[in-house]
Protein backbone atom coordinates (compact mmCIF):
# COMPACT_ATOMS: atom_id res chain seq x y z
CA UNK A 1 0.00 0.00 0.00
CA UNK A 2 1.32 3.54 -0.48
CA UNK A 3 -0.19 6.74 0.85
CA UNK A 4 -0.68 8.70 -2.57
CA UNK A 5 -1.24 12.76 -1.91
CA UNK A 6 -3.21 14.25 -5.22
CA UNK A 7 -2.86 17.87 -6.04
CA UNK A 8 -5.14 19.73 -8.19
CA UNK A 9 -4.15 22.44 -10.82
CA UNK A 10 -5.38 25.80 -11.77
CA UNK A 11 -8.84 26.97 -10.62
CA UNK A 12 -9.70 23.53 -9.20
CA UNK A 13 -9.95 22.01 -6.12
CA UNK A 14 -9.94 18.45 -3.96
CA UNK A 15 -13.01 17.69 -5.47
CA UNK A 16 -11.44 17.20 -9.18
CA UNK A 17 -9.81 13.69 -7.32
CA UNK A 18 -13.16 12.27 -6.55
CA UNK A 19 -13.76 9.50 -8.82
CA UNK A 20 -10.20 8.75 -8.61
CA UNK A 21 -9.41 8.24 -5.36
CA UNK A 22 -11.75 4.89 -5.08
CA UNK A 23 -10.04 3.59 -8.12
CA UNK A 24 -6.87 3.76 -6.44
CA UNK A 25 -7.96 2.47 -2.61
CA UNK A 26 -9.10 -0.36 -4.57
CA UNK A 27 -5.88 -1.29 -6.11
CA UNK A 28 -4.63 -1.18 -2.30
CA UNK A 29 -3.53 2.38 -1.68
CA UNK A 30 -4.35 4.80 0.88
CA UNK A 31 -5.44 7.74 -1.53
CA UNK A 32 -6.50 12.02 -0.57
CA UNK A 33 -6.54 15.40 -1.77
CA UNK A 34 -6.10 18.64 -0.43
CA UNK A 35 -7.58 21.88 -1.25
CA UNK A 36 -4.19 24.45 -2.34
CA UNK A 37 -4.40 27.50 -0.47
CA UNK A 38 -7.52 29.95 -1.42
CA UNK A 39 -8.81 27.09 -3.98
CA UNK A 40 -11.56 24.44 -3.66
CA UNK A 41 -13.09 24.93 0.33
CA UNK A 42 -9.98 26.49 1.27
CA UNK A 43 -10.34 30.21 2.48
CA UNK A 44 -6.93 31.26 2.84
CA UNK A 45 -7.18 35.28 2.30
CA UNK A 46 -5.50 35.47 -1.59
CA UNK A 47 -3.46 38.63 -0.10
CA UNK A 48 -1.85 35.98 1.59
CA UNK A 49 -1.06 33.36 -1.03
CA UNK A 50 2.29 32.60 -2.53
CA UNK A 51 4.50 29.92 -4.43
CA UNK A 52 5.93 28.99 -1.33
CA UNK A 53 2.62 29.22 0.87
CA UNK A 54 0.55 26.99 -1.68
CA UNK A 55 3.84 24.33 -1.66
CA UNK A 56 3.97 24.72 2.39
CA UNK A 57 0.61 23.63 1.89
CA UNK A 58 1.60 20.39 -0.08
CA UNK A 59 5.26 20.22 2.49
CA UNK A 60 2.33 19.47 5.79
CA UNK A 61 0.07 17.02 4.59
CA UNK A 62 3.37 15.04 3.02
CA UNK A 63 5.61 12.43 4.50
CA UNK A 64 8.78 10.85 3.42
CA UNK A 65 6.31 7.61 2.50
CA UNK A 66 4.12 9.54 0.35
CA UNK A 67 3.93 9.17 -3.79
CA UNK A 68 2.62 12.92 -4.34
CA UNK A 69 0.82 13.45 -7.83
CA UNK A 70 0.26 17.14 -9.15
CA UNK A 71 -1.96 17.76 -12.10
CA UNK A 72 -0.95 21.21 -14.37
CA UNK A 73 -0.07 23.85 -12.17
CA UNK A 74 0.15 21.41 -9.26
CA UNK A 75 3.20 20.33 -11.05
CA UNK A 76 4.78 23.67 -10.07
CA UNK A 77 3.78 23.15 -6.43
CA UNK A 78 4.89 20.25 -5.80
CA UNK A 79 8.11 20.53 -7.69
CA UNK A 80 8.36 23.49 -5.33
CA UNK A 81 7.39 21.67 -2.58
CA UNK A 82 9.97 18.95 -2.75
CA UNK A 83 12.58 21.06 -3.11
CA UNK A 84 11.55 22.66 0.02
CA UNK A 85 11.88 19.31 2.14
CA UNK A 86 14.45 17.49 1.25
CA UNK A 87 13.53 13.21 1.80
CA UNK A 88 10.28 15.08 2.98
CA UNK A 89 8.34 13.07 0.30
CA UNK A 90 8.70 9.08 -1.60
CA UNK A 91 8.24 10.48 -5.23
CA UNK A 92 6.68 13.19 -7.73
CA UNK A 93 4.07 12.06 -10.43
CA UNK A 94 3.43 15.47 -12.58
CA UNK A 95 0.15 14.60 -14.70
CA UNK A 96 -0.23 16.54 -17.51
CA UNK A 97 1.88 19.22 -15.60
CA UNK A 98 4.20 22.27 -16.54
CA UNK A 99 7.75 20.46 -15.53
CA UNK A 100 9.17 23.49 -13.09
CA UNK A 101 12.57 24.79 -14.17
CA UNK A 102 14.24 27.12 -11.55
CA UNK A 103 14.26 30.52 -12.44
CA UNK A 104 11.31 30.30 -14.35
CA UNK A 105 7.61 30.74 -13.26
CA UNK A 106 4.29 29.25 -14.48
CA UNK A 107 3.57 32.33 -16.85
CA UNK A 108 6.78 31.82 -18.65
CA UNK A 109 6.88 28.07 -18.40
CA UNK A 110 3.05 28.69 -19.92
CA UNK A 111 4.44 32.00 -23.11
CA UNK A 112 7.09 29.04 -24.08
CA UNK A 113 4.46 26.74 -24.88
CA UNK A 114 3.93 26.33 -29.14
CA UNK A 115 0.46 26.85 -28.83
CA UNK A 116 -0.07 28.38 -25.13
CA UNK A 117 -4.15 28.00 -25.90
CA UNK A 118 -5.21 28.44 -22.18
CA UNK A 119 -3.35 31.78 -21.68
CA UNK A 120 -5.82 32.91 -24.33
CA UNK A 121 -8.88 32.05 -22.83
CA UNK A 122 -7.76 33.54 -19.10
CA UNK A 123 -10.06 35.88 -17.85
CA UNK A 124 -8.28 38.34 -15.38
CA UNK A 125 -10.57 39.91 -12.32
CA UNK A 126 -11.12 43.86 -12.30
CA UNK A 127 -8.10 43.92 -9.07
CA UNK A 128 -5.88 41.36 -11.09
CA UNK A 129 -5.29 38.80 -8.39
CA UNK A 130 -7.34 36.04 -9.50
CA UNK A 131 -7.74 34.21 -13.37
CA UNK A 132 -10.86 32.27 -14.46
CA UNK A 133 -11.90 30.74 -17.62
CA UNK A 134 -15.44 31.37 -19.03
CA UNK A 135 -17.30 27.44 -18.60
CA UNK A 136 -17.41 27.20 -22.84
CA UNK A 137 -13.42 27.46 -22.67
CA UNK A 138 -13.48 25.32 -19.87
CA UNK A 139 -15.25 22.41 -21.41
CA UNK A 140 -13.40 22.54 -24.42
CA UNK A 141 -9.65 23.20 -23.31
CA UNK A 142 -10.24 20.84 -19.62
CA UNK A 143 -12.68 17.97 -20.33
CA UNK A 144 -12.75 17.61 -24.36
CA UNK A 145 -13.13 13.46 -23.66
CA UNK A 146 -15.02 13.54 -20.60
CA UNK A 147 -18.48 11.75 -20.30
CA UNK A 148 -21.27 14.89 -19.93
CA UNK A 149 -22.23 13.99 -16.50
CA UNK A 150 -18.18 14.54 -15.39
CA UNK A 151 -17.73 17.47 -17.30
CA UNK A 152 -20.90 19.40 -15.76
CA UNK A 153 -19.87 18.29 -12.35
CA UNK A 154 -15.99 19.61 -12.84
CA UNK A 155 -17.71 23.24 -14.51
CA UNK A 156 -20.29 23.87 -11.81
CA UNK A 157 -17.03 23.42 -9.46
CA UNK A 158 -14.32 25.63 -10.61
CA UNK A 159 -13.15 28.50 -9.19
CA UNK A 160 -10.89 31.96 -9.91
CA UNK A 161 -7.07 30.81 -9.51
CA UNK A 162 -4.51 33.10 -6.95
CA UNK A 163 -2.54 35.23 -9.86
CA UNK A 164 0.68 35.90 -7.79
CA UNK A 165 1.79 32.53 -7.19
CA UNK A 166 2.17 31.98 -10.90
CA UNK A 167 4.09 34.81 -11.35
CA UNK A 168 6.55 33.46 -8.84
CA UNK A 169 9.72 32.00 -10.30
CA UNK A 170 10.34 28.90 -8.85
CA UNK A 171 13.83 28.37 -6.71
CA UNK A 172 13.91 24.19 -6.79
CA UNK A 173 16.02 23.56 -3.89
CA UNK A 174 17.91 20.18 -3.62
CA UNK A 175 14.87 17.94 -2.84
CA UNK A 176 13.87 18.15 -6.09
CA UNK A 177 16.62 16.52 -8.08
CA UNK A 178 16.92 14.18 -4.90
CA UNK A 179 13.18 12.55 -4.65
CA UNK A 180 12.43 10.38 -7.90
CA UNK A 181 9.93 11.57 -10.39
CA UNK A 182 7.42 10.39 -13.30
CA UNK A 183 5.48 12.24 -15.92
CA UNK A 184 2.31 10.90 -17.58
CA UNK A 185 1.72 12.52 -20.65
CA UNK A 186 -1.99 13.19 -21.58
CA UNK A 187 -2.36 12.52 -25.69
CA UNK A 188 -5.68 14.51 -26.21
CA UNK A 189 -4.60 17.20 -24.48
CA UNK A 190 -6.15 20.76 -25.70
CA UNK A 191 -4.31 22.97 -22.45
CA UNK A 192 -0.68 21.84 -22.51
CA UNK A 193 -0.61 20.10 -25.66
CA UNK A 194 0.93 16.98 -26.13
CA UNK A 195 4.18 18.15 -28.36
CA UNK A 196 4.87 20.65 -25.35
CA UNK A 197 4.60 18.10 -22.61
CA UNK A 198 6.96 15.44 -24.96
CA UNK A 199 9.22 18.55 -25.23
CA UNK A 200 9.26 19.26 -21.66
CA UNK A 201 10.45 16.10 -20.53
CA UNK A 202 12.76 14.88 -23.61
CA UNK A 203 15.72 14.19 -21.47
CA UNK A 204 14.12 12.21 -18.79
CA UNK A 205 15.14 8.66 -18.08
CA UNK A 206 13.08 5.59 -19.57
CA UNK A 207 10.66 4.41 -17.86
CA UNK A 208 9.72 7.77 -16.46
CA UNK A 209 7.45 9.40 -19.08
CA UNK A 210 3.80 7.19 -19.04
CA UNK A 211 0.77 8.04 -21.84
CA UNK A 212 -2.73 8.08 -21.67
CA UNK A 213 -5.10 8.62 -24.22
CA UNK A 214 -7.20 11.22 -22.84
CA UNK A 215 -8.01 15.08 -22.45
CA UNK A 216 -6.15 17.37 -19.67
CA UNK A 217 -8.31 15.53 -16.55
CA UNK A 218 -7.83 12.02 -16.78
CA UNK A 219 -8.80 11.74 -13.45
CA UNK A 220 -12.49 12.31 -14.67
CA UNK A 221 -12.14 11.19 -18.22
CA UNK A 222 -9.97 7.89 -17.26
CA UNK A 223 -10.16 7.04 -13.64
CA UNK A 224 -9.69 3.53 -14.23
CA UNK A 225 -6.87 4.28 -16.57
CA UNK A 226 -4.43 6.76 -14.41
CA UNK A 227 -5.12 4.67 -11.44
CA UNK A 228 -3.35 2.09 -13.35
CA UNK A 229 -0.44 3.73 -14.08
CA UNK A 230 -0.42 5.07 -10.59
CA UNK A 231 -0.44 1.91 -9.29
CA UNK A 232 2.44 0.38 -11.32
CA UNK A 233 4.46 3.85 -10.61
CA UNK A 234 3.76 3.17 -6.60
CA UNK A 235 4.44 -0.52 -6.97
CA UNK A 236 7.81 0.74 -8.69
CA UNK A 237 9.25 2.75 -5.76
CA UNK A 238 8.47 -0.38 -3.34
Amino acid sequence: MTDILLIHGACHGAWCWADLIPELEALGHAARAIDLPGMGADRTSISDITLASTAQAVVDAATPDTLVVGHSWGGMVIGEAAGMAPGGMAGLVLLAAYVPQPGLSLKNLRDLSPWPASAAKLIVSEDRRSVSFPREAAAGLFYGTCRPSAREYALDRLCPQPASPQSEPATLGAGWDATPKHFIMTLQDRTIVTDYQRQMVADWPAGTVHDIDTDHSPFLSDPAGLAAILDRIARGLD
